[in-house]
């Protein structure tokens, strides 16, 4: 049961990641650890960088956040 509430949670959280960003992120990970949330990924500028962040603080706004998302080209 926590298996599943923890499944549905990070796909909810990587749905609204991609719909902020416009599905502007390459290889988007949403790990949820005890200690807080993890999103990885790659994207072109640090504007869809941030909207992901922002997507994460829409649904959970005080959760432990780090943003591992790698600006590349």
């Amino acid at each position: 049961m926590v298996q599943s509430i923890s499944t549905d949670l990070r796909e909810d959280l990587e749905r609204q990641v991609l719909s902020r960003t416009g599905r502007r992120i390459r290889d988007l990970a949403v790990e949820l650890h005890p200690e807080g949330i993890v999103l990885r990924g790659v994207t072109q500028s640090y504007y869809i960088k941030q909207l992901a962040q922002h997507g994460v603080r829409d649904m959970m706004p005080n959760v432990r956040l780090e943003n591992a998302i790698v600006v590349a080209n």
